[in-house]
């Protein structure tokens, strides 16, 4: 598949204009073409100076935004049983925490159980409020699988960690990333049976694929097209090659059918050469002078 073209707004282009900074320029369109930064001196043949002020040039000129570093959970610690009999304290937060956690799963938790409620409550910075939407979470998810059981704690520590990382911290921002997250699971389950997967569940490469195509603004029917022409172009599902014509819609802003069935136009196709070098002239076309005599000159050396 052809790479798609670069398209630059023309509010950006005018600021290149206005700036006259031709490191700056030149690294504004390695990196509009989707480029890794952390390449960009070797690629560009810049030094480390040189970048770094161009890279300060687009960032004054609000053209680029320095991406902040992801954030790593803390490693969880050891929870002695002293620790456990401190939290469990009549009144403590924790011990409210504990109530609603065993009311949710309708049963006594065993103490390994509460062992690894005090490492998460401990460990993530998450408010107990938190933790409760974030183990309904983890119960719902459990139900859109179709997996009547409750979910591990190994489990719930692993989504602790992941809404660490996210920076899911209060009670608005978890009920919202909640939701996103189950509509994109409801959505995940959708787009597997429009891919004909019905016997397995997807794999973690293959729903982070998914996920990152529902960020970028798709929905069903866009990523369930991309999948049409992708059967239609290698003979079944290659999820790269399908990821690749997302990604080309993704960088030119179409995100809806319609713009898609709009602006996505093959590109025209080169005129048929004879040989290589020489063009095929046009039924429609005009012979020039030059062209006229060395007709002629071959029809005479063929009549001869």
């Amino acid at each position: 598949m052809a790479a798609p073209d670069l398209i630059i707004p023309a509010a950006e282009a005018q600021l290149l204009f206005t700036a006259a900074n031709a490191d700056a320029a030149l690294l504004y369109l390695y990196l509009k073409a989707g480029r890794p930064c952390q390449d960009a001196c070797g690629a560009l043949g810049m030094s480390q100076a040189r970048y770094a002020l161009a890279l300060a040039a687009l960032e004054q000129l609000q053209l680029y935004t320095r991406q902040a570093p992801p954030r790593e959970p803390p490693e969880p610690q050891p929870v002695t049983d002293g620790d456990m009999m401190r939290e469990l304290a009549a009144g403590t937060e924790f011990s409210k925490l504990l109530g609603e956690v065993q009311r949710r799963f309708g049963r006594v938790l065993s103490t390994e159980e509460v062992r690894q409620l005090v490492r998460i409550y401990r460990s993530y910075g998450l408010a107990p409020e938190v933790i409760t939407i974030l183990i309904n979470y983890c119960i719902q998810r459990q139900r859109q699988n179709n997996n009547p059981r409750m979910p591990s704690f190994r489990a719930i520590e692993r989504e602790a960690a992941a809404w660490e990382r996210e920076g899911v911290e209060t009670m608005e921002q978890a009920a919202a990333y909640m939701q996103q997250r189950l509509l994109q699971q409801t959505q995940l389950g959708r787009i597997r049976q429009a891919f004909g997967i019905q016997d397995r569940r997807l794999t973690q490469s293959e729903e982070t694929y998914i996920r990152r195509w529902l960020d970028w603004g798709f929905g069903e029917p866009e990523i369930a097209f991309a999948y049409d022409k992708t059967c239609l172009n290698t003979g079944g599902l290659r999820w790269a090659y399908l990821n690749s014509i997302l990604e080309s819609w993704h960088s030119q802003g179409l995100t809806t059918l319609a713009q898609i069935r709009a602006g996505d136009r093959p590109a025209a196709k080169p005129a048929r050469t004879s040989r290589p070098g020489y063009r095929v002239q046009q039924h429609d076309g005009q012979l020039s002078p030059l062209q006229q005599a060395a007709v002629e000159r071959l029809m005479n050396e063929t009549e001869k």
